[in-house]
Parts: structure tokens; sequence; C-alpha cells
């Protein structure tokens, strides 16, 4: 199979890759179960969705190397002129492991390393990009008796305020939206009555890299680090579970059924303003420091 496949997790009708809006252009890459749609003009992934196969995931020694996508033009893409002698990491949107099931796991692996599927993200970790990073894991465990299926939709969130160095835009925010079906709409995890079809549900995540700073000390701090071709101030990383009406009101994308299947509830779409410190997060945001702090049980 190669690209992401619409039908993967049995719905009706079937969870189709984001939607961007009518005037705006996204290049599709396709490759072993997943797909990234590229901004050609911000060099960058808007969206990646990947079908994860739990029961069928190999662990296999890491191959492969970064290198751009041949599916589209190298100048569309931000490859390696960015990260080279600087502190930024290339942080996976699509994980390595996630595609990595079937016959084509090697294929799928290797595959997660081209520049579209890199996000430029401070380098060093804290709890917050640990629990980031282990969030299709923890999903992957409670979704265990539901067939242990998951797509994974993750992407950069684009906003006008974001520094340019080196000629590209660096994003402070990413998002995370994971769909899995459940019996008995989700309530209890496990088992499920049979005639009863499966309820998709959803959960959406971002994680934010803005400083901690007030909106004058963070342009003054960016200012002097991109005058003198510094990587902006970045971090620390904090994660918290969103609505996932939210992600699609800071990305412009569509993620079709999703919003009206998250666990937390419908949310009316509102308009969110850029994170700085001096802004706390929305009132619907929970900061997540542990596993725990996850909802993942429908509410009501």
């Amino acid at each position: 199979m190669t690209g992401y496949d619409a039908q993967f997790l049995g719905t009706d009708p079937a969870l189709h890759v984001p939607l961007p809006a009518a005037d705006r252009e996204l290049r599709r890459l396709d490759h072993p179960h997943f797909s990234i749609l590229l901004d050609p003009v911000r060099r960058l992934a808007a969206a990646t969705v990947c079908a994860v196969d739990g029961d069928r995931l190999r662990s296999l020694p890491r191959t492969g190397s970064w290198r751009l996508d041949p599916q589209a033009p190298p100048e569309e893409q931000a490859g390696n002129e960015l990260y080279r002698h600087n502190p930024l990491d290339r942080g996976h949107l699509v994980r390595r492991l996630d595609p990595m099931w079937g016959p084509e796991a090697r294929e799928a692996g290797e595959a997660t390393f081209v520049y579209p599927n890199a996000a430029p993200q401070v380098d060093e970790f804290n709890q917050s990009k640990e629990l980031w990073n282990g969030l299709e894991d923890h999903v992957l465990a409670y979704a265990g008796a539901r067939r242990h299926r998951l797509v994974v939709q993750t992407g950069c969130v684009f906003l006008a305020s974001d520094p340019v160095y080196r000629g590209v835009a660096i994003p402070r925010q990413f998002w995370k939206v994971v769909a899995w079906t459940s019996p008995d709409g989700g309530t209890r995890p496990d088992g499920g009555t049979p005639g009863v079809p499966p309820a998709l549900r959803s959960a959406a995540f971002v994680l934010d890299q803005t400083p901690q700073l007030t909106d004058a000390e963070l342009s003054t701090a960016t200012g002097r680090a991109l005058a003198v071709g510094h990587v902006p101030p970045l971090g620390p990383y904090r994660a918290f579970q969103v609505p996932v009406a939210d992600v699609e009101t800071l990305t412009g994308l569509d993620l079709g059924r999703l919003a009206g299947a998250d666990v937390r509830g419908p949310a009316p779409r509102r308009p969110l303003e850029p994170r700085t410190a001096s802004r706390r997060p929305p009132s619907a945001w929970t900061l997540l420091t542990t596993p725990a702090e996850i909802a993942l049980v429908p509410v009501g």
C-alpha cells in the first residue's frame, strides 16, 4: 500500500486526509502507510496522516538518512540547510515506528526520513516533549481491545508571526489528532456489544515551544538572535490536550468528522490568539504533565 488508506479504520464514511481551504495549495506526498501534505510556501508539512496497525508493528533497526522527497521540487522543501550547524532538531512528524508494519515496514520507516516529514524543533528534551513523543503509544495501549488500530494526523501550526530563519518561518506550535474506533460508543475500555457498530473517537493535542517571555521580551530576543544569524528563541516545550475544533481553527484545515468525534465532547469554533507567555492558554486547553492526565473516555 502506498499512501494513507482512508478505509483503514473501517468507518463509514471513510476517514480522509485533512482538507485545506479552497484557496490554499498543498502538495500530497504518498509513502507506505502515510501521506504528507506539504505547504510549498512554508516548505514544511501542514499535515501528515498515518495508519498505525498496533498488532503488526515491527521493531526494526534504524536505517535510512534524511533526504529530500523526490515527489516535490527541492525549492519547496526545507532541507539540511535549515538544520546545519545549529541546535535545531529534525523532529519527526510521522514517527519512524508508526508506519512500520506489514511487509512494507522497513521501507515505511526509511520513508519517514524525507525532509517534508521533519519539523524544526528545539533540541532540548523535557517531560512535555517525551510525553508528546509517546502519545501514540498511550492511545494504542488504551485501544488494545479495539483492533489496535489508529489514524494519527500531525502537522505544524503556521502563524504570520513565526520568525523567519534561513528563509524558513519556524513554527512554535505543532498539532496532533489521534483517531480510533471503539465499541459501545467508547464508554468502556474493552469488549463491545454484538451488532453495535463501533464509534469513531478522536483526541487532539498541541505541543508549544513558545518561550516563556512577555511579548516585548520575545520580540527583542527574537530580533537580536536573527540579526546575528542565530536560531530564534524556542522552548521549553509544553503539551496540551485541546478540542479538535481548536486544531481546525489554528491550522485552517478541515478535519472532517474528527471534531464531532472528540472524546471531550463538541466544542464551538472560535478565534484563538497566538500563544505567548503573556497570554494564558484557552480555558479548554489542559496542560499535560503525565499520561494519566490524557482524556480518552468520552464525556457524558
